[in-house]
C-alpha cells in the first residue's frame, strides 16, 4: 500500500501588511518565508504538493495570480516575501475568506484528490489563521504538523499558540531540521 503524500500548506504569506499589528509581524514573516522556501523546495523535489491558501484582501474580483503580482509590485516586505515564495508551475492555491484555510474553500476536496493525509502548515499568523487551520485539519483527521520556524506570529502569542496546538493534539510542532529529516531525501 502506498504511503499518502504529505502536502505543504502555505497560509497568508502574500499580504500588503495593511492590518493593525503588521509592523510587529513583518520581520517575523520575512524570516518565516525563508524557512518556508526551504520546505517548498524539498516538497517540490520529492513530488509532494505545495498549496497556497491566502486571504484575498476582501477583493472578490481578484484571483490568486493577481494577488501575487500586487505583492510583487508593493515595496518592502510584501515584495521581498513574494519574491522568496513566488509559486512555481505545478503548485496549487485556494483563496480563503476567513481565518481557516478549510472554511468555505475547496481545500478538503483538493487534499482528497491529491491523496494527502499529512498536512504541514506554515505561514502566518500562528495565533490566528495557523491555529484555526490546524484545528480544522485535526477535526478532519489530517495528521497536522507545524514547522516552528516556518510560522510567523507576534511575540509570546506565537509561543502560546504553538503550545496550545501541541497540548490539544491539534498539531505536532517540529523544528525545521527535525521535519526535514523525517521527510527524507
Amino acid at each position: 500500500m502506498n504511503t499518502p503524500s504529505p502536502a505543504l500548506l502555505i497560509i497568508d504569506m502574500f499580504t500588503l501588511f495593511d492590518f493593525p499589528e503588521a509592523g510587529q509581524v513583518k520581520p517575523k514573516a520575512l524570516e518565516a518565508a525563508r524557512h518556508i522556501a526551504t520546505l517548498a523546495q524539498r516538497f517540490r523535489a520529492l513530488g509532494h504538493p505545495v498549496i497556497y491558501a491566502n486571504d484575498n484582501f476582501a477583493n472578490w474580483q481578484m484571483d490568486f495570480k493577481e494577488l501575487v503580482r500586487l505583492c510583487l509590485a508593493t515595496e518592502g516586505e510584501s515584495s521581498a516575501i513574494a519574491k522568496i515564495l513566488e509559486p512555481e508551475r505545478g503548485d496549487y492555491f485556494v483563496l480563503k475568506p476567513k481565518h481557516s484555510a478549510f472554511l468555505a474553500t475547496p481545500l478538503a476536496v483538493l487534499l482528497a484528490k491529491l491523496g494527502v493525509r499529512e498536512l504541514v502548515v506554515a505561514g502566518m499568523t500562528a495565533e490566528s489563521c495557523i491555529t484555526a487551520t490546524c484545528f480544522d485539519g485535526n477535526a478532519r483527521e489530517y495528521d497536522t504538523i507545524v514547522v516552528q520556524e516556518a510560522v510567523a506570529g507576534i511575540g509570546s502569542r506565537k509561543t502560546t499558540a504553538l503550545r496550545l496546538l501541541e497540548e490539544s493534539k491539534a498539531a505536532t510542532v517540529l523544528k525545521l531540521a527535525s521535519y526535514l529529516r523525517r521527510l527524507g531525501t
